[in-house]
């Protein structure tokens, strides 16, 4: 059995598509693109598609990532093309590597998110920026299907500043350029309970009172292991592209020969 981890994005007005939709249109571009899938056992059979940490409705990701198992081996660019081409523009499969190592999800410790709020202006949102960070807690709520719980949003946050720079997503385009505009980039750690953008958001309101006129355009930027001496989210896919790249220069094994 061969195993195919892809990494995809949810662009544009896809954004706003759930996880549950994402996984139908997925399994629709798994037939359409005739990939020889593994199946389970039972009663009601269905792909062995692995998912990992989707992002929440209503927000853009470059980001996502998931596992398939094949019957029969694949070239995994071929396949991510035949895929890409199967599904709507806007999620796209922009990445696909044979899986040569365990543990995917258990590499996706952290998420880099930009938070692009109109209306605001920098040096406000910078204000609230340093008021949060200075925070040793910031309790926020949140609805949950068992009520409103109450948590800490800092304690996850390993990182979090204003910036210059503007969204990949090119969902961003029609947004307003005449008006003031802030853009965060943010680094949180995946906790339990996770702490989402939005929290954030509530959290900067709680300690600085920043309240965007407009809901703030969030995109996934990168997920990945947090290392705790640079502050970066590394790839989690790179571990397998190095296992199949040493592979394929090492060539054949010698075997040795014992004395007689």
């Amino acid at each position: 059995m061969q195993r195919i981890r892809l990494r995809y994005t949810k662009r544009g007005r896809l954004r706003f598509t759930s996880h549950r939709d994402f996984q139908r249109a997925f399994e629709r571009a798994l037939r359409r693109a005739e990939v020889p899938m593994a199946y389970s056992a039972g009663f009601t059979p269905h792909p062995k598609v692995s998912y990992a940490n989707a992002a929440p409705t209503g927000t853009g990701s470059e980001a996502e990532y998931l596992e398939i198992a094949l019957t029969e081996p694949r070239d995994p660019e071929r396949l991510r093309i035949l895929l890409d081409e199967s599904l709507p523009a806007g999620l796209d499969i922009v990445e696909a590597v044979e899986a040569r190592t365990s543990g995917l999800a258990d590499r996706l410790t952290a998420s880099v998110w930009e938070l692009r709020l109109d209306g605001v202006d920098p040096g406000e949102a910078r204000r609230a920026v340093d008021a949060f960070q200075a925070a040793e807690t910031v309790e926020v709520q949140r609805l949950t299907k068992n009520g409103v719980r109450t948590f800490d949003a800092r304690s996850a946050v390993a990182g979090l500043e204003c910036v210059e720079t503007h969204s990949a997503d090119s969902s961003q385009a029609d947004r307003p350029s005449d008006q003031p505009c802030a853009i965060l980039r943010l680094v949180v750690r995946h906790v339990t309970p996770a702490v989402r953008p939005d929290d954030v958001l509530s959290g900067l309101r709680a300690v600085a009172d920043l309240a965007p006129p407009v809901p703030a355009a969030v995109t996934r930027l990168a997920q990945g292991l947090f290392d705790e001496e640079t502050g970066t989210v590394t790839d989690p896919l790179a571990p397998d592209r190095e296992a199949v790249t040493a592979r394929s220069t090492a060539g054949p094994t010698a075997t040795a020969t014992a004395p007689a």
